[in-house]
């Protein structure tokens, strides 16, 4: 590789992971993961879902995808679309619900519970009628659970795709049935959790999906969400089309992105050259903070 072309790789990579710990911060200077010393938080070191949320590659490709699916329901996205300015900071909020996710899974049980608590209090004022109508809360039980559904179920698909396909079903029933806890701590109602009941859950509840006008606007919004400079785009274009090929295939064609398994080929190998890319640049994340708060070797896996 002449001299050139490293500085001009180098450059990139500084360019991308400017833009992950802008836009999905792990080690926000606020949040105390390292303190308490051997406080397990909600979860603790040995869980599934330590394993799981740790690996940041996957995290952002199934969130990225969680997001994709969450817009087919009409309600679900009403409340994004009437109280959120998702158009002018579409990254502010995904960086809040990554935030979320990390304090509530690595974070120390005060730190959990109380943004568990404040996010119960922000979904109280977030009400209206839906693109069809229909009313809508962010704290009804049943659009948390679909949220919830949406989120874990592609975290998972993430997760057996790009870090370890071998993961039994017993460990990811038991995913589920830790996940749960948030999930029903924020009000969320009858929320799934075995492979077995979400793939049923999934197939149960596309009567209630569509993809219409707004859907459209927002998903266009996503795949054209800005990079931090040219370098970081092809990046930027894979974690997206990773995103899609997350989808369950139904999903995919509700959103009119079929994905070939051609282009899920050259996706799967683009990944996998980003994915070393992205866990070098959360090597003090979340997660090895608080390894460490529990007395455990923090060395990236």
């Amino acid at each position: 590789m002449s001299a050139v072309l490293r500085a001009l790789t180098a450059h990139a990579s500084e360019q991308i992971r400017r833009w992950v710990l802008d836009a999905f911060p792990r080690d926000q200077n606020t949040i105390e993961y390292d303190r308490p010393l051997g406080d397990p938080g909600i979860f603790g070191p040995d869980s599934v879902t330590w394993r799981i949320h740790s690996e940041f590659p996957g995290m952002l490709s199934g969130g990225l995808c969680a997001l994709m699916l969450q817009l087919l329901h009409p309600r679900a996205l009403a409340g994004v679309y009437d109280h959120s300015n998702f158009r002018g900071d579409l990254v502010g909020r995904l960086r809040r619900t990554s935030q979320f996710i990390a304090v509530t899974t690595f974070g120390n049980t005060a730190d959990a519970r109380t943004l568990i608590k404040r996010v119960k209090r922000i979904h109280l004022q977030v009400s209206g009628i839906d693109n069809n109508g229909n009313p809508y809360a962010a704290s009804d039980p049943h659009l948390l659970t679909w949220v919830h559904v949406a989120e874990t179920s592609r975290f998972l698909a993430a997760h057996l795709r790009y870090k370890n396909p071998a993961l039994s079903r017993a460990e990811q029933d038991r995913y589920y049935q830790e996940a749960a806890q948030v999930a029903i701590a924020l009000g969320a109602e009858q929320v799934p959790c075995s492979v077995t009941d979400v793939a049923h859950y999934l197939q149960a509840i596309r009567p209630e999906l569509c993809f219409d006008a707004r859907t459209q606007e927002v998903m266009a919004l996503l795949m054209n969400a800005p990079a931090p400079g040219w370098q970081a785009r092809p990046a930027m274009r894979t974690m997206l089309q990773a995103g899609i090929g997350l989808l369950p295939e139904w999903a995919q064609l509700q959103l009119q992105r079929p994905v070939s398994p051609l282009t899920q080929w050259r996706t799967d190998r683009q990944m996998a050259l980003l994915a070393r890319l992205l866990r070098w640049s959360i090597q003090r994340g979340a997660w090895s903070r608080a390894m460490q708060r529990m007395g455990r070797d923090a060395r990236y896996r």
